[in-house]
């Protein structure tokens, strides 16, 4: 008798239970479109973990409704976060910084994994877009991936034309018209066989070759040769769907230029600069501000000059918006270079100089980039700057201005 009791009252625990995990929550019974409303609101770090509380929330984290939408509300830049590229010691690492976190004083540096880093442990952040990364093989030129460093989803790319002597420049971007996504391969090379080069001050890439390739497609294009040489580095802008770069100075055409490059209709178009002192010389750099193009002007006696382009490609639309003073931080005061991994001081963005401007932050401050040592805020009200002291941060790095997201490959 007491046995049968026993079993009943187990019967009825196990079908209260089971009446209980099959009752829907309270998240679980409002409409799907509120549901992902909310979600959409919340910052990468918490999407990329709500994902493992249930298989619900995991299907959740894969619709590309949810990611389209958490993208659209962070397309404004200004709740990004930041991507520190480490290639000291050897094997290369990227460290991740959600800048809003860090305005309440509760975040640091968070290494990322790099699930193909077996495969190529040195490589070049070639781009930023829509939560994608775009990463090169620096050892061999021959690998490219794009990488959603919160997702851990990758797609590595065919293997394009190799020339024997070549110098590379790269572009990522996406153009909303198209909807689609686009890498730029920039080869300049020389014919090996000729001689005539060496007594140049530098080599010097007589030939050229633009190859694209489209994400969801099989193999490269070739777009023929380009008649600027761009200045060895990554592109620095993607603004309205369009790459930037600045050009090298040419024996003719001694002025250095901004040059785009349109994702949609692949052509090349020389962009209005500002009329400021110092574009001419090597001594400025582009980025995005506001989701405009801009130029920071390096100035005598380390003054910085910020000009934004409030109309894109209308030249009377170039404004002074900033102008920020010579500052040290106070760990460059004494002399680190000594440890400086050799990569990051061939491949400085800033080009040698000591400072680049990275993004504004919602406060409204500017966030800059010290010699990949430091990061530093300046308030323009105040003319204040303010080091940020984040737990973690590498030694040396490259920094790379990004907007976590859950999109897919």
């Amino acid at each position: 008798m007491d046995l049968d009791l026993e079993k009943r009252g187990k019967r009825r625990k196990a079908t209260k239970e089971n009446d209980e995990q099959q009752r829907p929550t309270a998240m679980e019974t409002l409409p799907n479109e509120i549901i992902v409303d909310i979600l959409s609101r919340l910052p990468i770090t918490s999407l990329v973990q709500f994902k493992f509380v249930c298989k619900r929330w995991r299907a959740l984290a894969q619709d590309p409704v949810l990611a389209d939408m958490h993208l659209s509300l962070k397309a404004d830049g200004n709740d990004s976060c930041l991507i520190l590229h480490c290639d000291f010691p050897i094997r290369n690492q990227l460290y991740f910084l959600d800048l809003s976190a860090y305005s309440q004083d509760k975040e640091k540096v968070k290494r990322l994994y790099v699930p193909f880093q077996a495969t190529m442990p040195e490589f070049d952040v070639v781009g930023s877009c829509n939560g994608l990364l775009c990463l090169s093989d620096s050892l061999y030129n021959d690998a490219l991936y794009v990488h959603n460093p919160f997702t851990v989803d990758y797609t590595e790319l065919p293997k394009s034309r190799q020339y024997t002597d070549q110098e590379l420049v790269f572009g990522f971007g996406f153009h909303p018209k198209t909807n689609e996504y686009k890498v730029v391969k920039i080869v300049y090379y020389r014919n090996t066989s000729s001689h005539s080069y060496s007594r140049a001050r530098r080599t010097v890439y007589s030939q050229s070759d633009v190859q694209i390739f489209t994400l969801g497609s099989s193999s490269w294009r070739s777009l023929g040769k380009v008649s600027y040489q761009f200045v060895r580095r990554l592109s620095e802008a993607l603004v309205n769907g369009r790459l930037h770069w600045v050009s090298r100075p040419r024996r003719y055409h001694p002025a250095r230029r901004i040059v785009s490059f349109d994702l949609a209709d692949e052509q090349f178009r020389e962009v209005p600069k500002p009329d400021c002192g110092g574009l001419n010389r090597c001594n400025f750099h582009l980025s995005v501000l506001r989701g405009c193009l801009a130029v920071a002007v390096y100035g005598n006696y380390g003054k910085l000059e910020i000009w934004i382009m409030k109309c894109y490609n209308d030249k009377e639309s170039w404004v002074k918006e900033f102008t920020i003073g010579a500052y040290t931080p106070k760990c460059l005061k004494l002399n680190f270079d000594r440890d400086r991994p050799l990569k990051i001081w061939k491949n400085n963005g800033s080009n040698g100089k000591a400072v680049r401007v990275l993004c504004l932050l919602e406060n409204g401050e500017v966030l800059l980039e010290y010699k990949n040592r430091v990061l530093v805020s300046y308030d323009p009200k105040k003319g204040k700057f303010r080091e940020l002291a984040v737990q973690g941060i590498p030694n040396w790095f490259q920094t790379v201005v990004h907007t976590g997201s859950l999109n897919w490959l």
